[in-house]
């Protein structure tokens, strides 16, 4: 395996894309008791519509979600989940909008516990019985979650700001998508997306890297296939679909959340560094430590559920705020005017001493070896490393973040969503 030396951040990689297609990250951590396993694949909830062998097929919202919570079924009638607990693991899987995870964490039978990961997540096995079973489960987990208004808020932001993009829908999909899943279409997409040359495996801990890979080369024996081709919808306008969505819910206090379209950079760096740009422009604007948080708490329009940031999808990003508020509207108006005065200038003193507390918590994050394997599976599918982060925040600079408020936070630029209580 190639040692990848990231010296800013007293960091070791270990890799190699091994002959089935499989790209292998090992990240040994000198001390450690524990190690931890993250195999991953680059499709998530949004990856709906894919071309493979020149033709173009369409699947029902919720298959990523679907599939991995069936993947733990294996041929002999066992379950993978339940293997792997008795052997002193502690496993668990989850599907987002552009990655499914399956892993595990351990402090003794770390290969044993690997061999178990690889060869299920690599074997696909599902019934006509199994699936409508399923059908079941996950359709009370959908229910449960359209009457989170949390989830409300927020999947409906998303139906604010986007007219075709498929981040409008739920990642777990509806009762009546989940419905036309058959295992025909659970294999096809296991066919397509879970072969070696679309996924990763992201090692942290007490490992050592040459016994990892001896034991991929053992466990892993499917060979890599085309990437399929992805559409996510018609190109996007910068403008939000619609200004505003609301709707009643049982809450006791209207929850709501703001947010605009952020481009989206093919350039896995560039990509990061808007990302980060929107992380500390958010909070120069409106994080704790700034002016206009204290005066909106001081008013009562905000409280400690009040929070700010940026997330990324396949195919796009968004920046937005929200929490719960007796006026909303008038939220977003303090914040809009807020960002136009702080794009002209000010707030050096605070932009160097957010920057410096972003950087702390950046290399803090380092002492995670959960964290490493999520941040560098991720990083990997767009194209860089996690471990480049540092470097990357450290070019930002004031001017950025004053472009980026200038931009996005243009009241023409934002939706909004708000859950109201009942009446």
């Amino acid at each position: 395996m190639r040692l990848i030396e990231y010296k800013s951040v007293g960091e070791e990689v270990w890799y190699e894309k091994l002959y089935n297609g499989l790209t292998v990250l090992v990240i040994p951590k000198k001390n450690y008791s524990r190690t931890y396993a993250f195999f991953a694949t680059n499709y998530g909830g949004c990856d709906r519509r894919f071309k493979l062998d020149g033709q173009w097929h369409d699947t029902p919202a919720g298959v990523a979600h679907f599939l991995e919570h069936k993947m733990f079924d294996l041929p002999d009638g066992s379950n993978a989940l339940a293997t792997l607990s008795e052997n002193g693991a502690s496993p668990n899987a989850f599907t987002a909008n552009g990655m499914t995870g399956y892993l595990f964490r351990c402090t003794d039978k770390f290969e044993e516990n690997l061999a178990i990961l690889l060869n299920f997540v690599m074997t696909p096995y599902f019934t006509a019985e199994s699936v409508d079973k399923e059908q079941g489960i996950i359709g009370q987990e959908i229910k449960m979650g359209e009457d989170s208004p949390g989830r409300r808020v927020r999947q409906n932001l998303m139906r604010a700001l986007y007219a075709n993009h498929p981040v409008r829908d739920s990642v777990a999909g509806t009762v009546e998508s989940i419905a036309e899943i058959t295992p025909e279409v659970l294999y096809a997409c296991h066919k397509a997306f879970y072969n070696p040359s679309n996924m990763v495996l992201c090692v942290s801990g007490n490992a050592d890297p040459e016994r990892v890979k001896q034991i991929v080369l053992d466990n892993v024996k499917t060979m890599g296939a085309e990437v399929p081709e992805r559409d996510y919808g018609e190109a996007e306008s910068e403008l939000p679909a619609k200004i505003r969505l609301e709707e009643e819910m049982a809450v006791a206090m209207p929850l709501f959340m703001f947010g605009a379209k952020l481009p989206y950079e093919a350039d896995g760096r560039k990509f990061l560094k808007q990302l980060l740009t929107g992380e500390l422009a958010c909070e120069m604007l409106m994080g704790e430590s700034s002016e206009l948080y204290s005066q909106m708490y001081k008013d009562g329009l905000i409280n400690r559920s009040f929070y700010c940031g940026t997330a990324d999808f396949p195919g796009g990003a968004f920046t937005a705020a929200g929490g719960e508020s007796k006026d909303p509207y008038a939220v977003m108006e303090r914040v809009t005017e807020a960002a136009a005065k702080m794009a002209e200038g000010g707030g050096e003193a605070l932009f160097e001493r957010l920057k410096k507390a972003m950087l702390g918590s950046t290399i803090r994050s380092l002492d995670s070896v959960e964290n490493i394997c999520h941040n560098e599976a991720e990083a990997f599918f767009h194209g860089y490393s996690s471990f480049e982060a540092k470097d990357i925040l450290l070019s930002v600079d004031i001017e950025d973040c004053r472009a980026f408020l200038r931009e996005y936070f243009a009241i023409e630029r934002l939706a909004m969503s708000v859950v109201r209580p009942l009446g």
